[in-house]
């Protein structure tokens, strides 16, 4: 007597257990993003009570260098009441960014090995730090040589009446550009680490880097010598420092660590 072996496992069962777990992981995604919309809210309702102070303390570096009596303009009769809350919203996501990164990192935490989760969590810490580290350069060191040269090589009789707007939009693009520039080392590092190259390599290219920094410094800052070099001397230093942290990286690196790199935690 033959026995009926018992059907094997349909296709649709698997696909619904697929199905399942990537409805389960978009719900942890939304989960996230709420969090981190609802992170940067919270603060945009609390840097907005400051919006018009927090625009003349971001304004300070020009209006301190402006002749007495000339203060700063609004061209468009909605600049007064835009201009504080574009700068509330940028500031929110600012301070925000170490609660987005969290999120970012408990999302992807789970399907990284144990030597990765050591070394991601440091670097997106590092890398947060590192880009507040570029704007406060940009507003303590940049601006006021910058602006001390536009309001010395203007025509004599010309009166400075800079627009609210102009100016948010300028200083907002400079603390985006040194706080991404910042973020060198860290990509410095991850290239080295992700075995793309060595620090032997990145350090042959030097003098291709130097040439491609000052050109981003030309495209990322105003027309002038001062803000290019300002901006393209600081990342070919982090770029340095981020082949010397490359180095110290690979040699405290286990070299038995293979076979915990292939156990998925």
């Amino acid at each position: 007597m033959s026995v009926t072996p018992p059907d094997p496992p349909s296709t649709d069962a698997a696909d619904n257990s697929q199905e399942m777990s990537l409805i389960e992981h978009l719900l942890e995604l939304r989960n996230r993003l709420l969090k981190m919309v609802l992170a940067v809210a919270l603060c945009f309702a609390v840097i907005y009570l400051w919006a018009n102070e927090l625009y003349l303390f971001v304004a300070g570096p020009l209006l301190e260098l402006l002749p007495v009596g000339q203060t700063m303009i609004a061209t468009d009769i909605t600049s007064t009441f835009f201009a504080p809350l574009k700068l509330a919203l940028v500031l929110a996501v600012f301070a925000a960014i170490p609660v987005i990164l969290y999120q970012i990192w408990s999302f992807i935490a789970p399907g990284l090995y144990a030597h990765e989760k050591r070394l991601a969590f440091p670097l997106l810490a590092t890398s947060v730090a590192l880009f507040y580290l570029g704007a406060a350069f940009a507003y303590f060191v940049v601006f006021p040589l910058v602006f001390s040269f536009f309001t010395a090589i203007g025509p004599e009789g010309i009166v400075e009446l800079p627009d609210i707007a102009s100016y948010l939009s300028f200083v907002l693009k400079m603390f985006f550009a040194f706080g991404v520039a910042f973020e060198i080392p860290i990509a410095t590092i991850l290239l080295i680490l992700t075995g793309i190259t060595t620090p032997r390599e990145l350090a042959a290219k030097r003098p291709y880097v130097v040439v491609a920094c000052f050109i981003i410094g030309m495209l990322l800052t105003p027309p002038d010598i001062i803000s290019q070099t300002l901006l393209a001397v600081p990342m070919w230093l982090l770029f340095e420092l981020g082949i010397l942290f490359g180095y110290l990286a690979q040699r405290r690196a286990p070299a038995t660590d293979s076979a915990e790199a292939n156990e998925p935690q």
